[in-house]
């Protein structure tokens, strides 16, 4: 099924990297205005690359990436190889060190019809169309969507473990978390990743923009005379993980509700009373661990009060948008029918664009938004599992906007993969 590929990356040269914390970046869609500006102020920082300003961004970027290739700023490494990537990490509250294992390759860009690569979420078009001008000026993946496969042997650790030995690349991200470089050279290990990634679907967990992007352009560029189909715009830049990992983390992302017309506590619980089981919480904080793990349980913050509510079980029956049952069983699907829009008032086809729903991963910045009347409410969720996300996209069905935040998130500037072909293909690597 997923073709890989390995690569001969760009990286900035030796002279550079003793400080490669200056020259990383959050990717494009998750790096704050006040974060820009201070990595802008940098030369070399890959932010420029990633999320180039100005009207004409996408042109100049791609004279930039031109210039840095002349300076000898970035390089290409003479080798293909498949790039291991670690990320050591802990969650707030606990002290347990986490490490997410995996690799960063070529892969194929397929269409979402050959069900080789599997999206749980839409896009949004005008995104998409950035990443498309950005990749077409460029000709350069600047950083890695996150994909998932699924190996219970666990039959690449032992090699990507061998490898962290020697580390190109280790530092400290804006999220606190330690990254770590390195590279397989070797022809026969590199063949035993094809091997085992061969056989494999692919769960797109992070990227959808990016991926489409790479798609939209892989068929504009299908459409010109004599293609073969082996040019580098047939393949896009991946970091892969295994679901299998105890380490691969999906954190809840609530919702803060703001500018709700007539908004009113009592009636709104009076109305959460038909279909759910309300108990009230005297402690806002401790309202995470009294829904955790349990199924269409919800956390409730007003600026007085909090409560829990659950749905009752035989109402799951009246849900009436037309998912699979799988999609229809989600926590998230629950609030966003049950909640959102049967008592909020805010339609289904409305919610990804509503102003009245904010995204916010942070517990402790929702509590504050509402203490600080800056929202009527936030809802609290709980986070969801990597079998849901299975069931889901094997389904065929998309979840509901902003159901997974799987942590950490990959940094941009360690690696750079270009497309074009005498970069792409050159030279030849017949091995594989």
């Amino acid at each position: 099924m997923a073709e890989i590929k390995p690569l001969r990356a760009w990286r900035y040269n030796s002279e550079l990297t003793p400080k490669i914390e200056e020259l990383t970046s959050p990717l494009f869609d998750v790096v704050s205005s006040r974060q820009r500006e201070k990595l802008y102020q940098n030369p070399y920082n890959s932010i420029h690359l990633s999320v180039p300003r100005g009207e004409n961004a996408a042109d100049d970027a791609a004279l930039l990436l031109q210039k840095w290739k002349d300076d000898g700023i970035i390089e290409q490494d003479p080798i293909y190889g498949i790039y291991v990537y670690y990320q050591y990490f802990t969650l707030p509250g606990s002290h347990k060190e986490y490490c997410r294992k995996g690799f960063i390759c070529n892969i194929k860009a397929y269409d979402w019809d050959e069900e080789v690569i599997l999206r749980h979420e839409n896009t949004i078009p005008k995104a998409v169309n950035d990443r498309i001008e950005l990749l077409d000026k460029t000709q350069l993946n600047v950083s890695p969507t996150h994909g998932l496969y699924t190996d219970k042997d666990f039959e690449l650790e032992k090699y990507m473990d061998e490898s962290m030995k020697h580390p190109l690349f280790e530092t400290e991200d804006y999220q606190g978390v330690r990254d770590v470089l390195s590279v397989i050279h070797d022809a026969e290990i590199i063949k035993k990743f094809l091997e085992v990634i061969d056989d494999k679907k692919i769960i797109l967990a992070d990227g959808h923009h990016r991926y489409e992007g790479s798609l939209m352009y892989r068929k504009k560029m299908m459409q010109q005379e004599g293609r073969k189909g082996d040019e580098g715009y047939n393949y896009h830049l991946m970091f892969l993980t295994n679901t299998e990992a105890d380490d691969l983390r999906i954190l809840p992302t609530h919702r803060v509700i703001k500018n709700i017309g007539d908004f009113d506590e009592k009636e709104l619980m009076a109305k959460f009373s038909e279909d759910f089981i309300i108990k009230p919480v005297e402690d806002a904080y401790n309202i995470n661990e009294i829904i955790l793990g349990k199924q269409w349980a919800f956390g409730l913050l007003f600026k007085d009060n909090a409560y829990k509510v659950r749905l009752k079980p035989e109402k799951i029956s009246t849900l009436k948008w037309n998912f699979s049952d799988e999609v229809k069983r989600l926590d998230l699907t629950v609030m966003h029918y049950f909640i959102i829009e049967k008592i909020l008032g805010v339609p289904g086809k409305d919610q990804r664009s509503s102003e009245n729903i904010e995204f916010d991963r942070s517990f402790s910045d929702c509590l504050a938004k509402v203490i600080r009347d800056e929202a009527q409410m936030a809802i609290i969720t709980n986070e969801i599992t990597m079998q849901e996300v299975k069931k889901v996209c094997y389904s065929g069905y998309l979840m509901p906007q902003k159901s997974t935040y799987f942590y950490p998130k990959v940094i941009c500037g360690f690696l750079f993969s270009s497309i074009k072909n005498d970069e792409f293909q050159s030279p030849p690597y017949s091995c594989f």
